[in-house]
């Protein structure tokens, strides 16, 4: 079934929030937090993991508190958008985990990917020797962020 279509009631989407929220939560919290017994809430946790709907669990870092201060947008060109050259860029960027997201555009980029990066020395080693070496990449266009607004990784369920 294709994740659009899942029916979620309340309580998978309560169950949904709060392990977005914290991933941490023990079974019986959580259980207790949905108002079902640990059974049945461990139940719901593996169905909605059986059908994708949790694709995983992982721990975020602090950026600043790792030593990563800047963020910065680049916009990738590539000499060519062939389905050769798309997968040669996707696979050489996998490789560098100063990329924190890489998205294919619709438009006058190819990409759009996210850096980040201690300072600007750092970030001059990147763009230099990381994005601009990229397979089939001719055109880099960097927007450096002052701050950060909003960020969040939970959807809105």
């Amino acid at each position: 079934m294709p994740k659009s279509e899942m029916s979620l009631d309340s309580r998978d989407r309560a169950i949904l929030r709060l392990l977005q929220a914290d991933g941490r939560l023990t079974n019986v919290d959580l259980a207790e937090k949905v108002n079902l017994s640990p059974s049945a809430c461990l139940r719901r946790v593996k169905l909605l993991e059986e059908r994708g709907l949790i694709s995983r669990y992982v721990m975020l870092l602090d950026e600043r508190a790792a030593g990563l201060s800047g963020v910065a947008f680049v916009l990738v060109t590539l000499d060519q958008q062939g389905r050769g050259a798309l997968d040669a860029f996707e696979a050489a960027i996998q490789r560098h985990p100063e990329v924190t997201e890489c998205c294919l555009l619709a438009g006058a980029a190819d990409y759009m990917v996210r850096v980040a990066y201690a300072d600007a020395a750092d970030f001059e080693r990147i763009h230099t020797e990381i994005l601009t070496q990229l397979p089939g990449v001719v055109r880099v266009q960097s927007t450096l962020a002052l701050r950060s607004v909003k960020k969040t990784t939970a959807l809105p369920v």
